[in-house]
């Protein structure tokens, strides 16, 4: 006979929905948060679980959140299901992966229109690596384009089980969504673990409330949590007193525990963000000689850096009081103060993507009311120097000199991209440019491809994904894994404007690629720096030598206008005085660079006749 202890675990289900961007995720939980009555009618709005501006705005999901719904199944019996929301952007993999070892199943949600896509494919590698239960959901079968069929036997494909079960369902009309409900019931197996056993918890989430300070999320995987106890984490050795032990459904709900298999949260005066390390273990104070930790904790590490400026220097306390605030529901990005000669005092950032850079740099100039300049993002290189030594380098103000370097590795990433064959080529010759590495070719149907390529994180981070969408109209989609680090030739481009450089400007680049880069560089500057009473001159300089250099021509006074007539001598001795007092100028003179200067360099790849043609005729 079942205790009840038992019964309970056997009757929770957790899951997450996993998919690609815009495949209907968050439309899909809605209709299961509706259909279980967790939320009320009055209530309800669309993109339930997306709760910032953003995440509306941009139809994509941020940060991960959950919700406990109660289903009445076939049998009569009514079963707790934990679902568990994931970001659908190749930034957020770690959270995501970090949510799926909360679960036992998912649903892999596939747009009938668009078929299997790139963030498909590595969000069902992640959940078979975490030994999860897959079931595939066609979704949209109510618009007039869908082809459900045919993306059906892309899925099966995908898995390699044409005898699998999959789903067809209509987010946005409901239809299909209770038999999902039944599957997860029926194909998802309940968590295991053990009631009487030390306490376990796996920490998937947490964020920053005013007045409970840090807000937990964690799955039970072994024993009892109430509230009054004294727990710790394992990795970072805190200790705290539970005060509040809860679940959500959407918002908080209190209970008097959590017990193994059930997912919650819990408040315990931890005050700080950085505190709590997202997949680390919770235990009982004092227990950690006698349990072992649950597997797979790693802090998600950045992998773009770049400066982040206000326009007015007079803002530099604001920022830092905005990068404080926003730090505290956003532990994933790393900042410090830096100090540029060209833009003042500002914050040197590093994220876990370009997606995650933009967000951040949002959320700044939208919720804080502040008018930022970003730098050009970089990503982390290994410098090896010549006394044997290897260095992490974030910025290119922080490279050796180019004689103390002994090798230069960069990150290497391996990228899938899914097309139809009709764009092979054009994406081809795009990977190409950016040094990528042939890798493999699958055809998934006669209509879709999948490419694999290695190319180098630095290449993709600027302007990739623009470029790819543009190159296919818009039909590629891409997703990436770094895959570790590989040497190459790279070198520091600074750039010199009037004798001084501008560290703001600085890149790691590769050699084949810096002579263009840094003429283009030099060229764009000229047509955006205003003239002076002297010459300034523009250099580009990789390693010792100069590469490129453009000039900005002096503004001219004639000073022989009031000379009419008499001794040539005369105009002469004009002449020279003028061209003392010029060089003593450019000696002492500073050269201020608009901030268009900097905003303009994300493009500098651009052709030098279309420089001419976009800046105008040189000066």
């Amino acid at each position: 006979m079942l205790t009840k202890a038992t019964l309970l675990i056997n009757r929770i289900r957790n899951f997450s929905i996993i998919a690609h961007i815009d495949h209907g995720k968050s439309t899909l939980a809605d209709r299961m948060l509706e259909l279980t009555a967790t939320i009320e009618k009055r209530k309800m709005q669309e993109q339930m679980l997306d709760t910032m501006e953003l995440e509306r705005e941009r139809g994509i999901t941020i940060k991960a959140q959950n919700a406990r719904m109660s289903f009445t199944a076939d049998d009569g019996e009514t079963y707790e299901l934990n679902l568990i929301d994931t970001p659908g952007h190749v930034d957020f993999s770690y959270e995501v992966s970090r949510a799926l070892a909360a679960c036992e199943g998912v649903l892999l949600v596939v747009d009938a229109t668009q078929g299997v896509e790139a963030q498909t494919v590595a969000n069902m590698y992640l959940a078979a690596e975490h030994d999860l239960v897959i079931i595939p959901v066609i979704n949209k079968i109510d618009l007039d384009t869908a082809r459900p069929e045919q993306a059906a036997e892309e899925v099966l494909s995908l898995l390699g089980d044409p005898d699998a079960p999959f789903f067809f369902t209509s987010a946005k009309t409901g239809e299909g969504v209770r038999d999902l409900l039944q599957a997860v019931v029926e194909l998802v197996p309940p968590p295991a673990g053990d009631r009487e056993a030390p306490l376990r918890a796996l920490v998937y989430d947490a964020f920053y409330d005013d007045y409970l300070g840090v807000i937990t999320a964690l799955r039970v995987v072994d024993g009892v949590l109430c509230e009054g106890d004294e727990i710790e984490f394992f990795a970072d050795g805190g200790r705290y007193t539970v005060s509040d032990v809860g679940y959500f459904a959407v918002d908080r709900r209190h209970v008097d525990n959590l017990e193994a298999g059930e997912v919650g949260y819990f408040t315990g005066a931890v005050k700080e963000l950085n505190q709590v390390k997202i997949g680390d273990t919770l235990i009982h104070a004092g227990e950690k000689k006698k349990i072992a930790p649950l597997s797979g904790y790693k802090e998600p590490k950045p992998v773009v850096f770049c400066g982040l400026y206000p326009t007015a220097n007079d803002d530099y306390p604001e920022l830092k009081k905005a990068l404080q605030k926003l730090a505290l529901n956003d532990a994933s990005f790393t900042w410090e103060p830096e100090t540029s000669e060209a833009l003042g005092f500002g914050f040197r950032c590093g994220f876990l993507g370009m997606l995650h850079l933009e967000i951040v740099q949002e959320r700044l100039e939208r919720e804080y009311d502040l008018d930022l300049v970003a730098t050009t993002p970089n990503v982390i290189y290994e410098v090896t120097t010549t006394d044997g030594e290897t260095d992490e380098v974030h910025s290119p103000v922080a490279m050796p000199d180019f004689a103390e370097i002994e090798s230069v590795a960069e990150p290497y990433i391996r990228a899938t991209l899914i097309t139809p064959p009709t764009y092979i080529g054009n994406i081809m010759k795009l990977c190409e440019e950016k040094r990528g590495e042939y890798v493999a070719t699958e055809y998934l149907d006669p209509e879709r491809v999948m490419l694999r390529f290695d190319l180098p994180l630095a290449e993709v981070v600027l302007d990739f994904y623009d470029r790819l969408k543009s190159c296919t109209r818009g039909y590629a989609s891409f997703d990436y894994d770094v895959v570790g680090y590989r040497v190459n030739e790279l070198d520091k481009l600074e750039l010199i404007v009037n004798g001084q450089p501008v560290d703001a400007l600085s890149v790691i680049i590769h050699k084949e690629k810096a002579y263009q880069y840094g003429r283009n560089l030099c060229l764009k500057l000229q047509k955006l720096i205003p003239r002076q009473q002297f010459e300034v001159a523009i250099q580009a300089k990789l390693g010792g030598r100069i590469i490129a250099r453009e000039t900005v021509k002096a503004l001219r006074k004639d000073v022989t206008a009031k000379c009419y007539g008499g001794d040539i001598s005369r105009k002469r001795k004009l002449l020279e005085k003028q061209k003392k007092g010029k060089k003593r100028m450019k000696m002492v003179g500073t050269v201020e660079i608009p901030q268009r200067a900097f905003m303009s360099v994300l493009g500098v790849e651009d052709d030098p006749h279309e420089i001419k043609q976009k800046y105008g005729k040189g000066r």
